[in-house]
This record gives C-alpha cells, structure tokens and sequence, in this order.
C-alpha cells in the first residue's frame, strides 16, 4: 500500500508538471501567432486611450502592478487557510495567475529555472484532475514563490512610478485596502473573497455588506464596484477639463475680440 501511495503521488506531481508546461506553451502559442488575438492588439478596442485620458491610462497601468499582489496575497491565503468556498475557482484563479507570471518571466538562468518550478500550482492542479491529494503539500513551495513575486511587481511598481514622474498617493491607497482587508478578515472571520467584497463595497461607499452569494457573484460584485469608481472617476475628470477647456475659450475669444477692435480703431 505504501508503494502504490508513493507511485500515486509521484505520477500526480508528473502529471501536474506535464499540465502546466503544455498549458504555459499553448497560452503562449496563442498568443505569439492567435490571429483573433493580433487583430484585437492592432484594434481600437485594446487602446486603452480610446476609453480613458491618458493621466488615467497612466494611473491604471500603475494600480495594475498593486492589484497583482493584491490577488497573489488572496490566493496565498486560499492555500494556507481551510476556507471552503469556491476552491475550483480559486484552483483556476491559481493557475491562471501561475501561467501569466511564467509568460511574463524570462526563461534562461538557473534561477528563472527555479522559479518556474516553484510558479507550477501542483495543489491546483491536482486538486482539479484527482480531487484532495498529498501533493497540496508542495504548495508551499509554491507561495515561496508567490512571495518573491510580490517583490518583483512592488519594485515594477516602484519604477514605473518614477519613471513616469507620478505620485505615490496610490500606495497608501493600496496600504488603506490592504489593512483594512486583514483586519477585516481576521475581525469579522470570513474568506479573502468576503473580506476584499466587504471592504470594496464600503470603500466605495455602497455598503459593508459581502454581496452576492457565492464566490462567482461576490467576484462580480468586486468587478462592478471598482469598475464603477472608476468610470465615475474618468466621467468627472471629463467634465472637468470639459468646463476648464470652455471657459479658457471664452477667455480666448474676449481677447481676440479686443485685439481685432484694437486694430480697427488703429
């Protein structure tokens, strides 16, 4: 029994290997030669300009680097904790995440090497293809390199921040959310999914309440509720620039009434 254990759990970790690197090399196939995909580059649609000002554009790409971290902490903490709530979804969420951040990295060194092993989301995996397994265990190394993630998109973050000459009044936004999650999580004794829900919605002034039922709703409920903020954010910066821009008219054209009525009396 004991050797049947052994050459279960190993043919699962093969497995999971073989999963991800095929995953990691068709996701990559797609997109390097994916037609649908190269057209949607080149089109209007993926400008991001084509919806928001470009100091919004700017912002976005900046908080984008903050929300990764903030997903990798939440899926860190799946992998820890006991929270039975949508574990396929946060298997899912765990290996898509997995996926982007190998695409993401170079592949040359020993180190890349070991890194890439440590992003294989073998608990995942497993988890979807045989159901509980004594593989999860590898799941720490896993979050070991979760964690060193974390430090390369904090320092992504911290130099595009000045490279770009922005401020940054976003991080102790991210600081706020961040704090505000753990307490929230720790204080009230509910999921990551719950938590972030609950303080999404109170950041953004609809309530304290975790909406939605399940982790799909409650993830749809995230989606609009920063989404909203958001487009209010962009709408009342339009109208803004909208009004400064009509009233620097006006300015523009008393001015040049005065010169052309300067000039006739000349």
């Amino acid at each position: 029994m004991g050797i049947k254990w052994i050459f279960i759990t190993i043919f699962q970790i093969l497995v999971a290997i073989g999963v991800f690197a095929a995953l990691v090399y068709i996701v990559k196939y797609i997109v390097n030669k994916g037609r649908l995909i190269a057209r949607f580059k080149r089109s209007r649609l993926s400008n991001p300009q084509e919806y928001f000002p470009s100091d919004e554009v700017f912002l976005l790409k900046q908080v984008f680097y903050l929300i990764v971290i903030l997903v990798i902490i939440m899926i860190c903490l799946y992998l820890t904790f006991d929270w039975n709530e949508g574990f396929y979804f946060v298997y899912l969420l765990d290996i898509i995440v997995s996926l982007y951040l190998a695409l993401r990295m170079d592949k040359d060194s020993l180190k890349d090497k070991v890194l890439l092993f440590l992003l294989i989301p073998f608990g995942s995996i497993t988890g979807l293809l045989f159901g509980d397994s004594i593989v999860v265990l590898l799941d720490l190394t896993h979050i070991i390199g979760y964690l060193y993630f974390i430090k390369v998109y904090f320092r992504k973050f911290v130099e595009y921040t000045e490279n770009n000459g922005l401020g940054i009044t976003i991080i102790l936004l991210f600081a706020i959310i961040l704090v505000s999650f753990l307490f929230t999580l720790v204080v009230e004794n509910v999921s990551p999914m719950d938590s972030i829900t609950m303080v999404s919605n109170a950041f953004t002034s609809n309530s304290f309440d975790a909406s939605g039922k399940n982790i799909i709703g409650k993830l749809n409920s995230l989606v609009l509720a920063w989404s909203g903020f958001i487009l209010s954010g962009v709408g009342t910066a339009t109208l803004a620039v909208s009004i400064v821009n009509e009233h620097v008219d006006r300015k523009f054209a008393k001015v040049n009434d005065l010169i052309k009525k300067k000039k006739e009396e000349k």
